[in-house]
């Protein structure tokens, strides 16, 4: 099967190695350099002549992601999504290819959670996700490194979040509801930020998808005086820090709660978020592969069946990822 990844940063270049090593012939293609095992072709991804791909990743920062995903829709691709551009694929006239989207962490896998509790329990009362990348330690500074492309990680502060309350949707500006939380014994503050996206679709009473940093972080981003591009200096990722990526959803249906806790601090090199949004990514590949999960349309994470659902959270722990649920009746 020949796989073409478009974009090779911290989560590309980790979803290309393993998909090497799963025997795939991957082709990468970026505008900068990269080391990698794949075939790499120094090309701008909307324009690359992408040739007999049987399957594309598209993995391009947010702000170029739905014209490239766009364009391959129009040409029949079969795609997986990991931009996360606000312009969600679900908007996309109709078109020859097939699409996958959002498969990371957050949205992602926490789609595939809530829509296993919503086929086992019915009608959502309370769905709960809070979600983050962070060093190890707060600092005296801004305690945090982009995980992932600084400007995306702007675009989560600044876009407007999208919740459920009483069943129905309504827009609020990102970074309301500021509040400490209990990140697993570190004591941390979560805003709402856009992550729900597809699924506000599903039937819930009240729903929130919240950004979990460390305490004083969201209240100097809002004091700066800094410009993207400086923030994006100011946030550089370090590899030599240690750092985890932490995310709970939180179900209530009924008479139960369900609560599932992920959480990885890195390996062999690959930071969390890489390994925990990436292996995500890597086991929708596998499932694809496999069989045709979908044969045309435009597909949301929660609407994989079951079954793949658990591959994706068994591939985590295979890979040292912690996923741990509880349940209980209220």
């Amino acid at each position: 099967m020949r796989i073409h990844c478009l974009g090779g940063g911290l989560v590309g270049s980790f979803v290309t190695r393993k998909l090497c090593e799963a025997g795939f012939d991957v082709h990468l293609y970026d505008v900068v350099e990269r080391t990698t095992p794949a075939r790499f072709h120094l090309q701008d991804a909307a324009t690359a002549d992408h040739g007999p791909a049987d399957l594309v990743v598209n993995m391009v920062p947010g702000s170029i992601g739905h014209d490239v995903l766009k364009t391959l829709y129009e040409q029949g691709q079969r795609i997986v999504d990991l931009s996360f551009s606000e312009t969600t694929p679900d908007q996309l006239a109709s078109g020859d290819g097939v699409i996958l989207w959002d498969v990371g962490i957050a949205p992602g896998l926490s789609n595939m959670l809530v829509a296993l509790a919503h086929r086992e329990l019915g009608h959502l009362d309370e769905v709960s996700i809070k979600v983050g990348g962070n060093p190890a330690e707060p600092d005296q500074t801004w305690s945090y490194m982009a995980p992932f492309s600084p400007h995306d990680v702007i675009a989560e502060y600044t876009r407007p979040a999208r919740v459920v309350r009483d069943r129905r949707v309504e827009t609020v500006p990102a970074m309301t509801d500021l509040h400490t939380i209990d990140a697993s014994g570190r004591v941390m503050e979560a805003f709402l930020t856009d992550g729900l996206r597809s699924l506000i679709e599903l039937p819930a009473t009240t729903m929130g998808e919240y950004t979990v940093r460390w305490p004083g972080h969201i209240q100097r981003y809002q004091a700066t005086n800094l410009n993207p591009d400086e923030l994006v200096s100011a946030w550089a990722f370090d590899p030599q820090r240690p750092e985890f990526t932490w995310m709970e959803v939180r179900v209530r249906a009924n008479d139960e709660t369900r609560v599932w806790t992920v959480e990885d601090a890195g390996k062999d090199g690959d930071s969390s978020m890489a390994r925990t949004t990436g292996l995500v990514t890597v086991a929708c590949v596998m499932a694809w592969s496999k069989n045709d999960l979908f044969t045309s349309g435009v597909h949301a994470p929660e609407h994989l069946p079951s079954n793949v659902i658990h591959d994706v959270i068994q591939t985590l722990r295979d890979h040292g990822v912690s996923v741990e649920s509880t349940g209980q009746r209220n």
